[in-house]
């Protein structure tokens, strides 16, 4: 909004800063930081009281996680609503970027929200329907990806460590997005089991895309460093500062013991919406190098689950993975430290592909 005054009004001089991506971003990261540790007290003791015995805590899950129960979910419902505020302020809102992801984060987020509604008030940790929920986040996720399409007319995969011509996937492209977009947004949501766990490398993760949405959209950067150039894509960086904001205030309240959950709402939201400024940008792969942690401990379900039925033994102890961890000895806030240093090796390893072609 402030971006769209300054350019009706044509700002001068020190106002004309609100023109520049760097400032936008920056104040996107303040405004939300902000608006989330100011509405983080009432916003929780809010939860408490609304949702009583809070968040359904496993019995078969680590015995230590017992000692959490009555403390709230939905925390999500803070970050977004101090995502949604800080962009609507700071970003340029014309462009179709700007709404596929809006509605993604929005979509996704509601679709979390019915989830911990319905665990919270069957006092069940099972939730909705997994067939239903994918249902709706493919529709919304292939409808979003329709929306970036619409906007730059690429359907190509770009493949990282390679300067070679990108992949026409043609029509097949809005399954692949849709994909992509689906399961980062659940690969986030698997990871968010210890306090401050998903939190703080969904920060690290948008750090780093907040580098690849500038470089993308700024022609001269993208030629030297042999990506592409997605132009209007720039703008993005306010999206990915709005979230390192909202994240930074929640994780103030979530920091071992936490004070409140990301819960569904949350989490499927932040995994979704990063995952559409990664196709947005065509760095859906390197996404899988930044986002790496959250790829393994969507892989440590997707194997525990295929062997488990198939020869009645574990891989691991537990998973996701970061459970696993917990049963060989390691105490909650050592997996947490430890994954987010993974993270943040994995992030400088994503970034590293941007020279590496």
């Amino acid at each position: 909004m402030l971006y769209w005054l300054a350019d009706a009004l044509d700002f001068e001089g020190a106002f004309n800063l609100v023109r520049y991506l760097s400032f936008r971003a920056g104040a996107a990261i303040a405004t939300a930081l902000v608006i989330g540790l100011v509405i983080g007290p009432r916003f929780i003791g809010w939860l408490r009281v609304r949702q009583g015995k809070g968040q359904p805590i496993r019995s078969d899950g680590p015995q230590s996680h017992l000692a959490k129960r009555g403390t709230p979910t939905m925390g999500g419902l803070m970050i977004l609503t101090a995502m949604i505020v800080s962009v609507l302020l700071w970003m340029n809102l014309s462009s179709l970027y700007v709404w596929a992801c809006i509605f993604v984060t929005l979509g996704f987020g509601a679709i979390g929200f019915l989830d911990d509604y319905d665990k919270v008030t069957k006092a069940s940790h099972k939730g909705l329907s997994g067939k239903v929920r994918l249902l709706f986040e493919f529709l919304i996720a292939g409808f979003a990806a329709w929306m970036i399409v619409q906007q730059h007319g690429n359907t190509a995969l770009y493949v990282p460590f390679y300067n070679g011509p990108a992949i026409n996937l043609g029509p097949f492209y809005f399954l692949f997005a849709a994909f992509v977009i689906v399961a980062f947004g659940n690969a986030v949501n698997l990871t968010d089991g210890l306090d401050g766990l998903a939190t703080m490398p969904v920060i690290i993760a948008s750090l780093a895309f907040m580098a690849i949405v500038y470089l993308v959209g700024r022609a001269d950067f993208a030629n030297y460093l042999g990506i592409p150039h997605v132009q209007g894509a720039g703008d993005l960086t306010i999206l990915c500062g709005a979230i390192i904001g909202a994240g930074l205030a929640f994780l103030w309240f979530n920091a071992p013991p936490a004070a409140v959950f990301m819960g569904d709402t949350g989490s499927l939201a932040l995994g979704g919406t990063i995952g559409v400024i990664a196709v947005a940008t065509h760095h859906e792969i390197v996404l899988g190098i930044i986002g790496g942690l959250f790829v393994v401990e969507a892989m440590s379900v997707i194997i525990q689950v295929f062997f488990y039925k198939r020869t009645g033994r574990r891989v691991f102890k537990m998973a996701p993975i970061h459970h696993h961890f917990e049963q060989i000895g390691w105490a909650e806030p050592t997996v947490v430290i430890r994954f987010w240093i993974i993270s943040f090796v994995l992030a400088l390893a994503g970034l590293a592909t941007l020279k590496l072609r």
